[in-house]
């Protein structure tokens, strides 16, 4: 007979990761799982190996949640490598073109307005974007080329930053499904001298507090002050947490007395007092407004529920 699985936490709510340069986001992950030693994780929105910054790591319950933060707006700080293409659009790929960067700055604001607002985006074949089941990279990795359609995106701002010799640096805050290494891949064949990234960093996803963020040696840090001094790791661990229903403070919220709870936790539709006419809400159950899940409003004015939370976090 193999060995038992073991069991971890049932340990609830959402970490701001600063996740490090030359780590894949599902390392990352696993990586904070087993600090928490949580049962289950999910992060909300990849960020390529080269990339840093703010990635929110979702434990325990908190994961149904992770859709709307996937769904949030995000801003980047960018350096873009101008004169040189790469296949990948950043400097983990491989050269394939190089020219002269001659461009003025005329020319270059006129190059950045053209990205600004709504836009179309054809997507990298270097994205983990999938075509018949297989992320779109490992068809490139095999140099096959798949027909993509441009998706709908906006830039709410983009900001010059600096121009100084063969980089470029730029803050870009954009709507989700934006590929910030296609924006800088664009630009360098619209200013026609070609440009990748060489460094990424995610500022901010949706409205989390940058001040919350937290490094994985931070978190090695406090585990091994907690060994040192005889201290339950969750103590000092489980205060980093972002509440799980931060993910979905965008919505309204609908407070219910706990008899009405009680029939949205078993899956049905309940009228609520001061409920917006339509969309999608936050609900909460009694004065002590206890988050217990999203739902939505349906035609005939109920609240509908549609992810709840199994086991509220203690």
């Amino acid at each position: 007979m193999g060995r038992p699985r073991r069991r971890g936490r049932d340990i609830h709510g959402i970490l701001l990761l600063d996740k490090p340069q030359g780590l894949s986001s599902n390392d990352a992950l696993q990586k904070v799982k087993r600090i928490y030693n949580a049962n289950r994780a999910g992060h909300t929105g990849a960020l390529d190996p080269l990339a840093t910054g703010m990635l929110p790591v979702c434990l325990g319950e908190a994961t149904k949640f992770s859709q709307f933060l996937l769904d949030s707006d995000k801003r980047y700080r960018v350096i873009a490598r101008l004169g040189q293409r790469t296949d990948t659009s950043d400097a983990d790929g491989q050269v394939i073109s190089e020219r002269e960067v001659a461009f003025t700055a005329a020319q270059l604001e006129t190059a950045l307005e053209s990205f600004r607002g709504a836009t179309k985006q054809v997507p990298s074949m270097y994205s983990a974007l999938k075509h018949q089941g297989k992320p779109l990279y490992e068809y490139a990795r095999q140099g096959i080329d798949v027909p993509r359609e441009a998706r709908d995106i906006t830039v709410y701002e983009l900001q010059f930053i600096r121009h100084e010799g063969l980089e470029l640096e730029l803050e870009i805050h954009c709507s989700k499904g934006t590929y910030i290494r296609t924006i800088i891949d664009d630009l360098g064949e619209m200013l026609g001298c070609g440009a990748h990234v060489i460094f990424l960093r995610r500022l901010q996803v949706a409205t989390y507090p940058v001040a919350r963020m937290v490094t994985l040696e931070q978190l090695n840090s406090l585990l091994e002050q907690c060994e040192a001094e005889g201290r339950a790791p969750s103590d000092v661990l489980d205060p980093l947490l972002m509440p799980m229903d931060s993910a979905v403070q965008q919505f309204p919220e609908v407070n219910l007395p706990l008899i009405v709870a009680g029939y949205v936790k078993q899956g049905q539709p309940v009228q609520a007092a001061q409920a917006p006419a339509e969309g999608m809400v936050r609900i909460t159950e009694g004065d002590e407004h206890r988050f217990i899940g999203v739902g939505e409003i349906a035609d005939d004015g109920r609240v509908a529920p549609r992810r709840l939370v199994v086991e509220n976090p203690v």
